[in-house]
């Protein structure tokens, strides 16, 4: 092992002494111990070997055993074991510009934080202004450096990518050489992360086309070009595959770029069934090379016997049998949605005031809003005490007195505790006009006991919603261990409802348990969970994840109107 390894890992026992706590001057020692490792200018086996590491100054006894043992093993028993003590996620957490041992051990105490993504939630959950060290300065600034680390991840968010996606084809739009552009492959098909953004173009020039492309602003460089593709990197790292195909070619094209694998094999086999071959240039008579022309997808399907296959279900999961039999469902649409549920204002950790984020919800057509702080156990979040939930009621209360044709519910995200029993007695829950109860903490219990927690909670008879019910952050923490049938049961049983977190980092009931939820009769609730006035846009992303779980506007709690919500809310949780 040479000097640089050595040193390096000397550094990096500093760092880990440093996020358990110990004495900065232990830590001290092991950094002044790397930089004198670094600078040797004899060989540091020969020194081990010559048993004279021990009298060059900064090195001591206790360094020396060490360096020797990684010399003549390759292996630190003491550089292992601190290592398995500390979180891997924290080292990533180091990389963030700004964050040094000191505030990452912070935020690991404080917040049990052990992702880079956990971190960014909280971010965006404002909850690192109040801890110590930090403030709304070194947030913005942590959230930033995120960003930059971001560049180099193997996928992204659906919004991310979606953003810069809508900018290219926004511009491509405008270029006359170009008959048609969309968004293909997962993201057309809204998943929720995606590898890289695939567009699709229609024209006869595709050396202009191409040209063009590689001219926007944002694109880093090109890493592939050929007649018809064109690969790129964006400035935020993402690539992007660009292929031009004429416009008689288009539908067949767009149909097979979009996918999915799964999706486009099953097509094949019923296309060669019927007696035809498909493939991104056309439909072909098997028995002569003699093309079916169709002007659009909606005449793809047509011609292979199908009704039109909305692109966020084509994962071949029955979407080809539903369609021979003209049962597709209605998916629901943005515009089915009538109030927003889940969200937060400054009672807690929100950002805004309840007027502004009303205001806000109001300006997006929606007709009510459900505010929903954090309970006292999240302390973390500034969670309610008793007196703040009757001031927070009487502002409610005078807010809906000036207001027309518009309502304000008063509710509460309530903390699910470790038996299931909810943070808060009855007496007060029975006050609130929704409870949405959540699991935040105790994450690591095994599957059988967390799956009796949330179904204990939904047969409180003041709950009316389960919130994000697998606590997962995309690309950041998997979901806790549960048996979604039996909750899905459980709320079918009770007339509970589900919601479906429209954050992008949550998009929690994930799509394949919304459509077993619609199976059973459970109504999902698309919430925002917003932290601020942007974040109650984020409903759209629930409303993508609804689609692909094959939901329809009967199937969703929140395209109630007013009136009939209000009816609903005060017939009992989310009963009909």
């Amino acid at each position: 092992m040479d000097r640089k390894e050595i040193s390096r890992i000397l550094n990096e026992i500093g760092v880990m002494l440093e996020l358990i706590g110990e004495s900065p001057f232990k830590s001290r020692a092991y950094y002044n111990g790397a930089r004198t490792v670094e600078l040797l200018k004899e060989d540091i086996g020969d020194l081990v070997a010559g048993d004279r590491l021990k009298d060059i100054k900064g090195i001591g006894k206790a360094l020396d055993e060490k360096i020797s043992e990684l010399v003549k093993t390759g292996r630190l028993r003491y550089y292992d074991n601190l290592k398995n003590q500390i979180p891997e996620g924290l080292f990533e957490i180091l990389k963030v510009p700004g964050l040094g041992p000191k505030k990452v051990r912070t935020l690991y105490e404080k917040l049990s934080i052990t992702t880079l993504g956990e971190l960014e939630y909280s971010c965006i959950e404002n909850r690192l202004v109040d801890l110590p060290g930090f403030g709304e300065k070194t947030q913005q600034k942590v959230l930033e450096g995120i960003q930059y680390l971001k560049k180099n991840r193997g996928r992204y968010l659906y919004p991310e990518a979606w953003s810069r996606a809508e900018e290219l084809i926004g511009a491509m739009e405008k270029e006359e050489e170009v008959k048609h552009i969309s968004a293909a492959g997962s993201l057309r098909r809204k998943s929720e992360t995606v590898k890289d953004i695939d567009i699709l173009a229609a024209g006869y020039d595709a050396e202009a086309i191409m040209d063009k492309f590689e001219a926007l602003p944002g694109i880093e460089k090109t890493v592939e070009r050929g007649s018809s593709k064109l690969g790129v990197l964006l400035e935020n790292g993402i690539r992007v595959d660009l292929r031009v195909v004429s416009p008689e070619q288009y539908p067949f094209a767009l149909h097979h770029f979009t996918g999915s694998k799964e999706h486009n094999t099953a097509m094949r086999h019923r296309s060669k069934g019927m007696g035809y071959k498909i493939n991104e240039y056309g439909i072909f008579r098997e028995d002569g090379d003699e093309g079916v022309s169709c002007a659009s997808e909606e005449e793809f399907f047509k011609t292979l016997g199908l009704s039109f296959i909305p692109p966020e279900i084509r994962e071949n999961t029955g979407e080809i049998e539903a369609a021979e039999e003209g049962n597709l469902p209605s998916l629901v649409e943005a515009a089915d949605i009538k109030g927003l549920f889940h969200v937060h204002t400054v009672y807690s950790d929100g950002s805004a005031s309840i007027e502004d984020m009303a205001e806000m919800a109001r300006s997006l057509g929606a007709e009510y809003i459900g505010i929903s702080d954090h309970s006292r156990s999240a302390y973390y979040a500034g969670g309610l005490k008793e007196d703040q939930i009757k001031r927070q009621r009487e502002e409610i209360d005078r807010l809906n007195g000036k207001l027309r044709d518009f309502r304000i519910f008063a509710g509460i995200e309530s903390d699910i505790l470790p038996d299931g029993s909810l943070d808060y007695p009855d007496s007060i829950l029975e006050k609130f006009d929704f409870v949405i109860a959540s699991v935040h903490s105790n994450f690591t219990m095994d599957r059988d006991s967390m799956t009796k927690r949330l179904v204990r909670a939904l047969e409180n008879p003041f709950v009316t919603m389960l919130g994000h019910p697998t606590g997962r952050l995309l690309l950041a923490r998997e979901g806790y261990p549960v048996d979604l049938e039996s909750v899905i049961e459980a709320a079918a049983e009770k007339g509970k409802i589900i919601e479906l977190n429209a954050n992008p980092y949550r998009l929690d009931l994930e799509w394949h348990w919304c459509r077993r939820a619609k199976e059973r009769g459970v109504k999902i609730s698309i919430n925002p969970d917003a932290h601020n006035l942007e974040g109650l846009k984020d409903i759209i992303y629930g409303v993508n994840a609804a689609r692909k779980g094959w939901l329809s506007k009967q199937d969703v709690f929140n395209t109630y109107p007013l009136d009939v919500m209000v009816d609903v809310l005060s017939r009992g949780r989310g009963g009909e």
